[in-house]
């Protein structure tokens, strides 16, 4: 099967745009989520046993 370099580098680009689509998505869901320090968050995780 031959694949020209074109597709590749098309495919790949796709790929990419999808991902960040994906996360720019995922950020819209979170914006109300409260914002948490990096200390909080270690707290929390070891309130629940995560580490």
């Amino acid at each position: 099967m031959h694949v020209s370099l074109s597709n590749l580098v098309n495919d790949a680009v796709r790929a990419a745009l999808l991902e960040d689509q994906e996360d720019l998505a995922a950020f819209k869901d979170r914006v109300n989520e409260p914002v948490l320090s990096y200390e909080e968050l270690l707290n929390d995780l070891k309130a629940h046993g995560k580490i």
